[in-house]
This record gives structure tokens, sequence and C-alpha cells, in this order.
């Protein structure tokens, strides 16, 4: 069966709307989850557990030490500051976005996606042969949003996440 990979980013420890982001993701069939940085806190971590989960740290992650314990404890896997899986045959390479050069070198990499955050700014586009996903940010973001990643039928959904 194939995976659905459900995409946040920028929570920035607002905790309603990663519980928001990860119900909606998990009603559409995520089953596995992908925290692109800022996460902001040890409660937005437990959002993420009950499914396979995936993080790395962004900018404002000030104590990614404590995180990091934090989120090996709850059972998350942490890739800080550069993540490579292999789903369905297509390798993905994710980071924050707020360090040019781990972009850069992930694309170099011969990933089939980068995925990132730190822009709070929707992105799906096809860059040097790759496609590059941002799913927009839980915080400070109009709509807020997650996406939602089928990477055996290379298709992308954005979902609207309600305000709280």
């Amino acid at each position: 069966m194939p995976s659905l990979i459900g995409l946040l980013s920028d929570t920035h420890g607002r905790v309603e709307a990663a519980r928001a982001g990860v119900k909606l993701l998990r009603e559409r069939g995520a089953t596995m989850l992908i925290h692109l940085g800022d996460v902001g806190s040890e409660a937005v971590l437990d959002e993420l557990v009950g499914v396979e989960a995936h993080v790395v740290f962004g900018n404002c992650d000030y104590d990614d030490d404590s995180l990091t314990r934090y989120a090996e404890l709850m059972g998350i896997t942490v890739h800080h500051p550069l993540g490579r899986l292999e789903v369905d045959g297509r390798r993905l390479a994710f980071t924050h976005g707020h360090v040019q050069h781990l972009l850069e070198f992930a694309l170099r990499q011969g990933a089939d996606y980068v995925l990132h955050g730190h822009t709070h700014v929707r992105r799906d586009e096809r860059c040097e042969g790759r496609r590059v996903i941002n799913p927009g940010a839980l915080h400070r973001a109009s709509p807020l949003s997650v996406a939602l990643l089928d990477p055996a039928r290379d298709t992308l959904e954005f979902l609207d996440v309600p305000s709280h």
C-alpha cells in the first residue's frame, strides 16, 4: 500500500494549530508525518505521536538538544539538520530551509523531493529535476496549511487548516 506523507512546518509552539494540522492529515490518510522545523515545544512533538514521525529543527528551535531528547523518548526520529528517507521508491531530503547551503546540498544529492519549511509560504516547483515542496506554516501564515504527499503517484495536496 502506498505511503501518504503528512508535511507540516513552522508550528512555533502553537499546539492547537499543530493538533488541527495533524488531525486533518491523519483524517486524509497520512501514514507518516514529517515536521520541517520550528517545532517550538515538546507539546507540539506530542501531537506527532501515534504514527511514524520524523523531524528536523529550525532557527527558532533554540533548545534543540532538549527537543531531540524528548522527541526520541516519544519515538520520533530526529534527522537534524538534514534528513533523508526513501519512501515507495522515491528519495526524500528534508531540512528546515534557513541554511541555504543545506538546501543546495539536498538538491545536488539526487533526491526526488526536497522538502523544507522556514518561509511560511507554500511551494511546489521543479528545480534542477527535483520537486521542491514547502507545506506552508501553522503560524504566521494565511491560510494556515499542511500538505499531503503521495510519492508513489507524485501528487501533492495543500490542505488549509482552520485557525484556532
